[in-house]
């Protein structure tokens, strides 16, 4: 299934109390599926800020996503950014509203 950008968004809205009980305080959807340009095959591209950064928050938020979209889920910290991609990814960011 192709995903969108609404429909992603969509369901963080929809989850926003699981992402909160993994320690979200704020996720942002960025690559092809944000700029619209995804295939059959793309996966889903999130930053994250976590209210403690440990591996469990990490990981279990991204093992949640993978299940909820039934994808390959690539996530990054704000802190875990390279510097050189930084402005770029964060530049195309569209955040979930309610997280």
């Amino acid at each position: 299934m192709k995903l969108t950008r609404e429909y992603v968004l969509e369901q963080l809205e929809q989850h926003a109390e699981e992402l909160r009980a993994f320690g979200v305080t704020r996720i942002g959807l960025f690559g092809s599926v944000a700029r619209g340009e995804a295939s059959e095959d793309s996966d889903l591209d999130f930053v994250i800020e976590l209210k403690e950064y440990t591996s469990d928050a990490f990981f279990d938020t991204a093992f949640f996503l993978e299940d909820l979209f039934g994808c390959k889920v690539d996530i990054g910290t704000i802190r875990s950014i390279r510097p050189e991609l930084k402005d770029q990814i964060l530049s195309e960011a569209v955040y979930a509203e309610t997280i």
